[in-house]
């Protein structure tokens, strides 16, 4: 006999959870629930074809397959993805993505096995010539801002919810010229909340050029090549950059900010495209 299928079983588990711990603070030993971000296996299925598996937090899980596809440029537009479907399983999660014929043949040439960290990588490429892509022409950034660097820093704590409960979260943004945060995604991952975002962008049919991307974390090269492959033109890091970064961002025409806490950052690329005085 048939077991009615619980729609429940599929539902995701939270991003984060909390446990007991016993903390020490100022000598005293206390036992308190400690909130922890979650991470768990995502399998990225393309046409029923396992490509990467990637540590993510559970959420946004759509927005991160389809960022995912667009930066790591296995689809040229969100129009070549024709349905996204979230499914859990006992080991992890599958989101499987239906896309089109032509851009399907050209993921089973390039097909590699890869499982995605946390921490740092090249996204499991497996030789050297899949690391530095040919990037689109960028546009000047118009209309980029000291005062809307400083807008959005101000604002994007407002909107780290998990960060706040768990300290190990990473957030990333997508901000209009004016400093509005207008996309916010977190995940335990710097990479998979950049695709997250990237991946709304993409859903809500955001003109690129109209803002730019704020980033909590570092910025390494990875990011600074999503960013351009996504053809936005500024690219704001709260962390140090690496000098990959800023030599792709250099070629790229982008204009790279980093150490952006407060008022103070420091552009490291295209000064001549920020507006230091405006407002």
């Amino acid at each position: 006999m048939n077991t009615p299928h619980d729609p429940a079983d599929n539902a995701l588990p939270p991003p984060a959870q909390a446990r007991r711990v016993l903390r020490m603070r100022a000598g005293a030993l206390a036992e308190v629930d400690d909130v922890l971000v979650d991470e768990v296996p995502v399998a990225l299925v393309y046409n029923g074809i396992s490509h990467a598996v990637m540590m993510a937090t559970p959420a946004d899980l759509e927005e991160f397959a389809l960022g995912f596809s667009l930066s790591e440029g296995l689809i040229a537009d969100a129009g070549q993805c024709y349905g996204i479907d979230v499914v859990r399983g006992a080991g992890g999660i599958a989101v499987h993505l239906e896309i089109a014929s032509g851009a399907f043949m050209a993921l089973k040439e390039r097909r590699r096995s890869m499982a995605g960290r946390t921490g740092c990588g090249l996204c499991g490429v497996d030789s050297l010539d899949q690391v530095c892509r040919t990037l689109p022409p960028l546009a000047p950034a118009q209309g980029f801002t000291a005062a809307g660097v400083r807008r959005a820093l101000a604002a994007i704590g407002d909107h780290q919810a998990l960060t706040h409960r768990t300290g190990a979260a990473h957030a990333a943004a997508w901000c209009g010229m004016d400093g509005a945060l207008h996309i916010v995604r977190e995940d335990v991952g710097r990479h998979n909340a950049l695709d997250k975002v990237i991946g709304a962008m993409a859903r809500g049919r955001v003109r690129p050029a109209d803002g730019f991307l704020l980033i909590t974390s570092r910025v390494s090269f990875e990011m600074a090549q999503k960013a351009a492959v996504t053809g936005v033109a500024a690219l704001v890091g709260m962390s140090a950059p690496t000098l990959a970064a800023v030599d792709l961002a250099h070629q790229a025409g982008m204009t790279l900010l980093a150490f952006a806490r407060g008022s103070d950052f420091v552009c490291y690329t295209r000064a001549d495209r920020l507006d230091v005085d405006a407002g």
